[in-house]
């Protein structure tokens, strides 16, 4: 008796591949700070993925390959991955940022066990390839579900040729910031067979991910200095705390438990704008500090935070020998 295990299985789903610009060149300059910023960088891409609901497939080299049950959500997801990285690398200097290219399609695929392949990839795969460093490409499929979706504009770039695959693929260059269709396509954008009018240029806006790193049509977002902003208010407000608990003083320093609140958020902001450690281990060292605070604040002549701070270690443990 055959074991049904073993059948093909094919399902339609949205299939979102990534790999670096440059990665060899980067390498040859430095490996070990390649790997180092790859790992950070395709952390960070996991983490939005999964935020839009995605799960990621497979990842080798510098590449990675994740799927959607949502067409909308990762094309959102791809917006905000380019800006969250786009922060990133401005902290970096120009020959040594790590840019994506990404591409989309909505395709039927294999699947074997938590793998997926055929044709769908196979588009997915070509589109990104023909992606600029930092942008988008989505197939004709998917740009039918998000045109108005999403608040980002469309450059058709043409039918694309695709090996095994008998018929051109339509493709279109997802507008996140000025210059990224006309890069993708070295003035394609017009090319025969595109289409004519507004439809070419732009897409109706519709509501984008509620998330960080969204941006309206030919606007490039701006995370790190939003960031910025956000810990610059959370100092105003813990020090009128203190003008207030010193202005209404009866021998208690009730601000210390607000504060203590604050600190926190401003350290888990701080953790986030930061590239030069592992997010999560900092999430994890900041997550302790709070607990000891907390266990002082509080104190009765019991070190109880040694438990939780265990686990802490157990699990920050655990994760630095993963990146090993």
């Amino acid at each position: 008796m055959a074991d049904s295990s073993s059948e093909t299985q094919r399902k339609l789903t949205t299939i979102f591949s990534a790999d670096v610009q440059d990665y060899t060149r980067l390498m040859g300059v430095d490996e070990e700070g390649t790997l180092e910023t790859l790992k950070r960088y395709r952390d960070r891409m996991s983490r939005l993925i999964e935020a839009h609901g995605g799960r990621v497939v497979n990842t080798w080299g510098d590449g990675l390959i994740a799927e959607f049950p949502s067409v909308v959500e990762a094309v959102r997801a791809a917006v905000d991955v380019q800006n969250e990285l786009a922060g990133l690398n401005d902290a970096r200097p120009a020959d040594g940022r790590m840019l994506f290219r990404i591409g989309i399609n909505l395709g039927d695929v294999i699947v074997e066990g938590s793998d997926i392949y055929g044709d769908g990839v196979n588009i997915a795969a070509r589109l990104q390839a023909q992606a600029p460093a930092g942008g988008v490409v989505i197939s004709n499929t998917v740009y039918d579900q998000v045109r108005n979706k999403v608040a980002v504009g469309f450059d058709f770039l043409g039918p694309l040729s695709v090996k095994n695959v008998a018929e051109a693929v339509p493709s279109y260059a997802v507008r996140i910031g000025e210059g990224d269709a006309a890069r993708a396509t070295g003035g394609d954008a017009h090319a025969a067979g595109s289409p004519s009018g507004a439809e070419a240029q732009s897409t109706k806006p519709g509501p984008l991910s509620g998330g960080r790193g969204g941006v309206l049509l030919g606007q490039q977002a701006a995370p790190l200095p939003d960031q910025r902003r956000n810990l610059a208010v959370l100092g105003v407000i813990a020090a009128a705390l203190v003008v207030i608990n010193t202005l209404t003083w009866h021998g208690v320093f009730w601000a210390a438990w607000p504060l203590l609140a604050l600190a926190y958020v401003a350290a888990m902001r701080w953790a986030h704008l930061q590239e030069r450690y592992d997010a999560r281990l900092v999430a994890l060292a900041i997550s302790a500090l709070g607990l000891i605070g907390i266990n002082l604040l509080s104190w009765h002549g019991t070190f109880w935070a040694i438990w939780p701070l265990l686990a802490i270690a157990v699990v920050g443990g655990l994760r630095w020998a993963r990146r090993g």
